[in-house]
């Protein structure tokens, strides 16, 4: 009798589990909006995506000012994470930080976290002072003759890694190192985002020009998602990027973000869209 009656309340116990209401887990977007902020990486000295201004500790670019938006749209507050661009995919992995925006669509880096729909498209380019680079193709750089130089780990790296494995390539912890072995003839270019080297020309003529070797390599920039967000809040991030892209709201931000810099589309060298 012991043993039946432990056998009922251990079955009584299981079906009341079973009847018991499944506790629903609170939505990705309802996470952020209880903390009352989004967070966004960013990146100091990284005009015109993002920068920090030591006086007043704001910060400004056209990543801000997307991010803004985001948050804005959620209804929630905009909380910048100090970072680096291979740190900031793992402040996303991590949970450290919600989306970061700018990413080059690499898919090695899609290994880690998930990708939206692109917010505009970036390509890559050389900036030297060297005339003579100016009709360069990507086969014709990839030769020991010709010392290009990058920044470690950024998605130029990868495209150097990928296109120019022959050139000598000189390989800097920061971007800066990087245009400084230009401006001082250790190398002959330094490979760069089209945005980034716009500015780069501007605050130093010495660096030379911006050239676009063949064939143009186009890549869509997009906003890195953890993989474990919900499929609403990865589906609000795409729609975003998509809507702003295509009415044209990503590529006003990003002329706004070069004008400081009396950058304008005029600027941007030829068969360069950042619609795609």
């Amino acid at each position: 009798m012991r043993v039946l009656t432990t056998i009922l309340a251990a079955a009584c116990v299981a079906m009341g589990m079973a009847a018991a209401p499944a506790v629903a887990q609170q939505s990705t977007i309802d996470q952020i909006k209880e903390r009352g902020v989004l967070r966004v990486p960013a990146i100091l000295n990284e005009d015109p995506y993002f920068n920090k201004d030591p006086r007043t500790g704001e910060w400004r670019g056209f990543v801000i000012d997307m991010a803004g938006d985001i948050a804005a749209t959620l209804g929630v507050e905009l909380e910048v994470v100090e970072s680096t661009w291979a740190n900031s995919i793992l402040d996303v992995q991590s949970g450290k930080a919600d989306i970061a925006l700018a990413l080059t669509a690499l898919p090695t880096r899609a290994l880690a976290i998930s990708f939206s729909a692109p917010t505009y498209y970036n390509s890559f380019v050389i900036v030297s002072p060297k005339p003579e680079l100016a009709s360069a193709t990507w086969a014709s750089l990839n030769d020991p003759a010709i010392t290009v130089a990058v920044d470690l780990g950024s998605s130029q790296d990868l495209i150097t890694q990928q296109y120019l494995p022959k050139a000598n390539v000189l390989r800097f912890k920061t971007r800066d190192e990087a245009i400084l072995a230009v401006a001082s003839g250790k190398a002959d270019a330094i490979v760069n985002t089209v945005l980034n080297s716009l500015v780069m020309v501007k605050r130093n003529a010495a660096l030379g020009q911006v050239y676009v070797p063949e064939p143009v390599l186009s890549s869509p920039s997009v906003i890195g998602i953890n993989y474990n967000a919900d499929e609403q809040f990865k589906s609000f991030i795409s729609a975003w990027a998509d809507y702003n892209r295509r009415v044209g709201n990503n590529q006003t931000w990003i002329v706004n973000g070069l004008a400081p810099f009396e950058i304008t589309l005029d600027d941007l060298p030829d068969n360069f869209d950042l619609g795609g």
